[in-house]
């Protein structure tokens, strides 16, 4: 049993040479780190319920998460690595640790600059963020305090963010994943321990904790790898660095009008009744609605993004991996994108049902959710998109499709809130519009720019992905129309996890044989995994023909 478990774990620490062995070790991590984000969520409403203190919270996570986004976050996932694996490949190791630490230490000094002034005068900026909204002076001072301690927990996140991008350009996908996870950890730990001394702030207490810990977990790998931290202060600004800025300016504006819209969306929420409960309802549709985009979407993502990068003199070999990626996503997030849909209220129940989460919240998070739902699979291939021109060295045409989808998304918020005087939900909505208008202009344009995609093959595995999606839905429905409340009484825990059970059992076998019925070659490669499970090490490691035989031409 130790010589497995060893075994085991030596595995999960190699380097994942392949897509979908990387995709899976980052869906592993990723669910691990959901789960407990989930946990996190339901302390909070069970401690503070579905309240403006709860929503003041989550809004003084904006303004921090917006200058961490700008100041490095665009660096690390559009240009670091692309540039970090070409100094790699040119066997130029040292100068790409010196690039490295030089860009880590402009980052700490950018955001600490920014972060300063913003603390200082939090209270101003956050009344002049919320003017026409309903909050008071009494709670903008309480996000101002709280914003001051989610400050210090976004400077550690930060350096995690550094290591994490510096362990994917070397195809570890592991140890950042887990990492990322006690993050979450330290949240659930400073809520659960410190909530009766500290209330609300226990939330931003234990972010500093999860930071550390992020950063912890990752330290030794990085080191064994062969990374020191080697900043040139006399000349900070080098030849990769300067690469780097070049490429990622239009990341970073891109992810500055993305955090407009986040800003935008916060403020035309500050219109409605009750701005904090409506933050808080809005947020956790949002966060079930992003589980199944990070699980998969962005896993995938991440594990093509290296592949992608080296591919980029190779159209055929691009188009067939990004078509590849492409499927493998959708076969798994359209499924959930239907139980989330037809499920809305059983999942919202199961997860967020705390005492002082009441039926109203209940319904109004399902109503929104369900709006969210439809835009799952535009988000997720979204991310691959953007990877995709990030691994073309072209960085402007993600700007350009995010201004017009953040454009979008605000104005059909202003139009439905403040105009049609519209509820929480008719912003969901607006997000799937937004989103799916991106994600068109994005297809045209990659396939004008690697060669084009062959139309018909497209089509035709898209066509019956949504058809095998469709009839899921409609078998999810059934058993749940039939059996609730004329055998199950719903109102206890443990029927509604069963008629879950039943219902999503229904719909994901249905899905299962309709897309193996039509021939979907990614059916036949999750079978080949399946069966081969009991020896996982083989089927990602020893037997790569499986998931190579995926790869075609398009």
């Amino acid at each position: 049993m130790n010589d497995f478990l060893k075994k085991s774990f030596s595995v999960l620490l190699k380097q994942q040479t392949n897509i979908l062995s990387a995709a899976y070790i980052i869906m592993a991590t990723v669910i691990f780190s959901q789960l407990l984000g989930l946990v996190r969520n339901r302390l909070l409403v069970s401690i503070f319920g579905a309240s403006n203190t709860l929503g003041i919270y989550n809004y003084s996570l904006i303004l921090p998460d917006t200058i961490f986004q700008l100041v490095i976050a665009s660096a690390l996932v559009s240009a670091f690595i692309p540039v970090f694996v070409d100094s790699i490949k040119a066997k130029a190791e040292n100068e790409a640790y010196k690039m490295a630490s030089n860009l880590l230490t402009l980052g700490l000094i950018a955001f600490g600059v920014f972060s300063i002034i913003l603390a200082i005068f939090a209270p101003t900026v956050l009344t002049l963020f919320n003017l026409g909204s309903n909050f008071t002076s009494d709670q903008i001072t309480l996000m101002a305090n709280l914003m001051r301690l989610v400050i210090i927990g976004q400077l550690l996140f930060i350096i995690a963010s550094f290591f994490t991008a510096i362990l994917q350009s070397y195809n570890h996908f592991f140890i950042p994943g887990f990492a990322a996870a006690l993050y979450n950890l330290g949240t659930i730990l400073g809520i659960l321990f410190l909530h009766n001394v500290f209330g609300i702030f226990s939330a931003p207490l234990g972010g500093i904790l999860g930071g550390l810990l992020f950063i912890l977990f990752q330290i030794p790998l990085a080191v064994k790898l062969g990374f020191r931290f080697m900043p040139t202060f006399s000349h900070l600004f080098d030849i990769g660095v300067k690469k780097i800025i070049f490429l990622m300016w239009p990341r970073t504006l891109q992810n500055g009008v993305q955090q407009v819209g986040t800003v935008a969306l916060g403020i035309i929420i500050g219109y409605l009744v009750d701005p904090g409960r409506m933050y808080v309802l809005f947020d956790y549709a949002k966060i079930l609605m992003f589980a199944p985009v990070s699980l998969v979407g962005f896993s995938i993502a991440q594990a093509a993004f290296p592949i992608l990068s080296r591919e980029n003199t190779d159209m055929k070999d691009f188009r067939a991996t990004f078509l590849n990626s492409c499927y493998q996503m959708l076969y798994l997030i359209l499924p959930i994108s239907a139980l989330l849909l037809v499920l809305r209220i059983p999942i919202v129940r199961l997860i967020y049902g705390a005492d002082l989460f009441d039926w109203d919240a209940t319904v109004l998070t399902g109503r929104t959710l369900a709006f969210f739902s439809l835009s799952i699979f535009a988000q997720a291939l979204i991310g691959l998109f953007y990877r995709a021109f990030y691994a073309l060295h072209n960085t402007k045409i993600p700007l350009f499709t995010s201004i017009i989808g953040t454009g979008s998304l605000i104005a059909f918020s202003v139009y439905f809130v403040i105009e049609k005087h519209l509820g929480i939900e008719s912003i969901a909505f607006s997000f799937t519009l937004a989103n799916i208008i991106q994600l068109l202009i994005l297809f045209f344009i990659l396939d004008r720019k690697t060669g084009r995609f062959e139309k018909g093959p497209v089509l035709l595995t898209l066509g019956k992905l949504f058809f095998a999606t469709m009839i899921m839905a409609f078998a999810l429905y059934v058993p749940i129309k039939l059996l609730d409340q004329l055998v199950f009484d719903t109102t206890l825990t443990i029927n509604l996890l069963i008629l879950t059970g039943i219902s999503s059992t229904a719909g994901v076998s249905l899905y299962f044989f309709c897309t193996w019925l039509l021939n979907i070659r990614e059916a036949n490669t999750y079978l080949m995994l399946l069966k081969k499970v009991g020896n996982w090490r083989e089927i990602l490691y020893k037997n790569e023909e499986v998931i190579e035989a995926t790869r075609t031409n398009p």
